[in-house]
């Protein structure tokens, strides 16, 4: 058997075990040494991506860090907040009415006939006394000449009877007429009286229906629309026993009336309140309109009623207002306030700043260190553009008036002094 050479051995020999053999340990050798490159390829590559994968990371782990050194902190957020503004207000229960006119009447004939005249323009101001309707007078008139005539026969027959009775009383204290023939003079002549007292009565009702063929304003106010055009027909009743026809309504402006229903609270608040000041029922109200701010409109709370209302637990009442240029009307609505006893001082602060949650109205103020510090408060009613705080709240709080979306309970923010104003009436 000959030695290998190289990387190839030749095998020679008679013997075909002996060289089977050595090829089978020739070629595990081989194999060995083919995994062991193998692997040491593996791990030089598996080191290489490491060594690299460091690098990458020190280079971004560097620009991170230089990129962060350059962002700023950020701040905290900056709110306005003030202290509550106190003032000496009296205590008031506020109220949403709606006005009413104190005379409203329908205009209705009492006599019918043709219409033929309209005097107004639907929705005009008219005056006491102003003519609104005619209604053809032509048979009244006539009516009238009838009783007129009757009246001056009977005013006649009357003369005549007085003369007879007159000749029959002569001659009987000359004893030429008998008693019975007297007896007959004076009821004749008491007869001719009553015709003409019938006949002046006929007189005054045919007047007194000519007289409403023309129909006037009863007082001074606003007329609504007619709601019978000239030329109809209109059916009239003195006494309203039968149908009438309606011509139009009317109501009267100036003064008018304010209602508006107390709660069974506040009327017990209202009554103990007046019991001690021990006065009549002569109260001042403020008034405000639906598109007004300022209370500035002034009534005088009139009527109480004497029930409560078993169904809605209120009690009704009314307020006199004065209306000198008709601006006020019937059914429009109108916010008061009833003052009740003397003023006292209250916190104030800007209605928006006033959260309100489930059950329970909020405020939100700043402690010393910059801390939101919520506050339960017990709210009144608006005065000047401002929410009355009645409880909850002390002098010294900082109140957060502006901000309000950047602040929440417990969080950290930055203040800074605000301003709270009372508006004056009639200003903005």
């Amino acid at each position: 058997m000959s030695k290998p050479t190289g990387k190839i051995a030749v095998i020679t020999g008679d013997s075909s075990g002996m060289g089977l053999a050595t090829a089978h340990v020739f070629a595990k050798e081989v194999a060995k040494s083919t995994v062991r490159r193998s692997s040491a390829k593996l791990w030089i590559g598996a080191g290489i991506a490491l060594a690299l994968g460091g690098v990458v990371w020190m280079h971004y782990s560097q620009s991170g860090a230089a990129i962060a050194a350059h962002v700023p902190i950020s701040e905290a957020p900056q709110v306005v907040v003030s202290r509550p503004l106190e003032r000496e207000l009296d205590t008031q229960l506020g109220f949403l009415g709606q006005f009413s006119a104190v005379d409203w009447v329908e205009l209705r004939a009492q006599v019918g006939g043709t219409l033929t005249e309209i005097r107004f323009k639907d929705g005009d101001i008219v005056h006491k006394g102003e003519l609104l309707f005619v209604i053809d007078p032509v048979p009244y008139e006539i009516k009238l000449a009838e009783a007129t005539a009757q009246m001056e026969n009977a005013a006649a027959r009357l003369e005549l009877a007085n003369r007879e009775l007159a000749r029959a009383q002569m001659l009987k204290r000359n004893g030429v007429v008998s008693v019975e023939n007297l007896d007959q003079r004076t009821s004749d002549q008491e007869a001719a009286q009553a015709a003409l007292d019938d006949a002046q009565a006929q007189i005054r009702d045919a007047r007194f229906d000519l007289d409403h063929c023309r129909i006037t304003a009863p007082f001074t106010g606003r007329i609504g629309s007619h709601l019978v055009s000239v030329g109809n027909l209109v059916a009239g009743s003195r006494a309203g026993s039968s149908p009438t026809t309606l011509l139009a309504t009317m109501v009267s402006l100036d003064p008018i009336y304010l209602d508006f229903d107390m709660s069974e609270s506040d009327y017990l608040a209202f009554s103990r309140q007046r019991a001690k000041q021990k006065t009549v029922l002569a109260d001042k109200l403020e008034i405000a309109l639906s598109d007004e701010t300022d209370f500035s409109r002034r009534g005088t709370l009139d009527f109480v009623d004497n029930v409560l209302d078993r169904s809605s637990g209120t009690i009704h009442a009314r307020a006199t207002v004065p209306n000198s240029n008709l601006f006020l009307t019937p059914g429009g609505f109108a916010r008061a306030q009833l003052a009740l006893g003397a003023p006292i001082k209250m916190f104030l602060i800007p209605d928006a700043a006033v959260l309100a949650d489930q059950t329970r109205h909020l405020v939100l103020t700043v402690a010393p260190d910059g801390t939101v510090v919520p506050k339960t408060v017990e709210t009144g009613d608006v005065r000047g553009g401002l929410r009355i705080i009645r409880s909850g709240l002390s002098s010294n709080d900082r109140v957060i008036i502006e901000g309000l979306p950047y602040a929440s309970p417990g969080s950290k923010v930055s203040s800074k002094d605000g301003d709270i104003r009372y508006a004056v009436a009639g200003q903005e």
